[in-house]
């Protein structure tokens, strides 16, 4: 059956939905959906979909959620998966079979920057790999352009130069509208704007970097930054790979991160006492009358440095349920300390 997206996808967004990104005009959504662990190979995702046709379905479900609930931007890496590249395939199918009349309603974004291919030119920052790693992304894509692309991590042996002038070309080429960086630090992320206006490349409107509850030092490292050059951030790994959801309260269960052999949580960084402090945070929420993951998103788009935050999902209703943290996104002074002192 053809998907027809709501017709309620804008009107039901609240005001403070689409945030614009750093001093561009570019708008994003609160939310964004990221589709690194779920959107690979069958039998890769959390939910256990072992066969092609169950897998393929999950995937399309959650991004006509997302989309239905007003996210427009879908965000993904050359080395997504697993395997490398797949996610980038499954996400391309479902654009062309699904979104094909919506594509100027959607924000595409992909990155290079870790391994991807064997030899000297498949990693890091050089304008070898970005640049044909664009247009492997692309083929697998099945666009003409994404609307972000990223370098996806620092690479102290390659100029900085050579890797912004890559990051120019893909612009200027059509085949991105805009350029991103991630995981740079405050102070790469100064230089970064520094060679670019050196050289009059067009400046990253967005960095990605990863920020929660649990991960706080962009606050004290990059946003000062990106607040002065007006450089937009959406931030990855805002529930802490669902550390901050109800998921670990009491173990961890089969269709988590933690239990599957893709990512980087693993069940030694989920201790007795973090768990006791999420615990804590989940009473909060409560009290709020939020989710724990919904807090801990309204959390981290409490400060103004923030446009969007990067969810990962492994169903629909997760998707759902992430974005009812539009609801309430105030804090007050006394929560915020509480949050504080629970971290500390």
């Amino acid at each position: 059956m053809a998907y027809v997206p709501a017709a309620t996808r804008y009107s039901a967004a609240s005001k403070a939905w689409f945030r614009r990104c750093g001093h561009s005009g570019l708008l994003l959504p609160a939310i964004s959906l990221g589709c690194w662990h779920n959107f690979g190979g069958a039998g890769t995702d959390a939910g256990h979909h072992a066969d092609e046709t169950s897998f393929q379905e999950n995937c399309r479900q959650m991004l006509f959620t997302a989309f239905d609930l007003g996210i427009t931007h879908f965000d993904l890496a050359n080395n997504y998966g697993p395997p490398p590249g797949s996610a980038e395939q499954r996400v391309g199918r479902i654009l062309k079979e699904d979104f094909a009349n919506h594509r100027d309603e959607l924000i595409i974004s992909t990155k290079a920057g870790y391994g991807m291919w064997s030899g000297p030119y498949g990693d890091f920052g050089s304008r070898k790999y970005l640049l044909a790693s664009l247009d492997a992304s692309l083929k697998r894509l099945g666009l003409d352009y994404v609307d972000i692309f990223y370098h996806h991590r620092p690479d102290s042996s390659t100029p900085l130069e050579e890797t912004m002038s890559a990051l120019d070309t893909a612009v200027k080429s059509g085949k991105a509208i805009y350029a991103g960086i991630s995981n740079y630090s405050g102070p790469g992320t100064a230089d970064v704007v520094a060679t670019c206006e050196r050289h009059h490349y067009p400046k990253p409107v967005i960095h990605q970097p990863a920020y929660s509850m649990l991960n706080r030092g962009p606050e004290y490292d990059l946003y000062p930054v990106t607040e002065r050059f007006g450089v937009g951030v959406i931030a990855f790994c805002p529930l802490a790979q669902g550390l901050l959801t109800n998921k670990y309260l009491s173990g961890i269960p089969d269709d988590s991160r933690a239990s599957s052999a893709a990512g980087f949580l693993r069940p030694a960084h989920i201790t007795e006492d973090k768990i006791a402090r999420i615990r804590k945070l989940n009473d909060l929420a409560q009290a709020r009358g939020q989710t724990l993951a919904q807090m801990s998103l309204a959390w981290v788009l409490r400060l103004p440095a923030v446009t969007t935050a990067l969810i990962g999902a492994s169903r629909p209703e997760q998707i759902k349920d992430n974005v009812g943290a539009i609801n309430n996104m105030a804090f007050t002074p006394e929560e915020l300390a509480k949050i504080d002192a629970i971290l500390k």
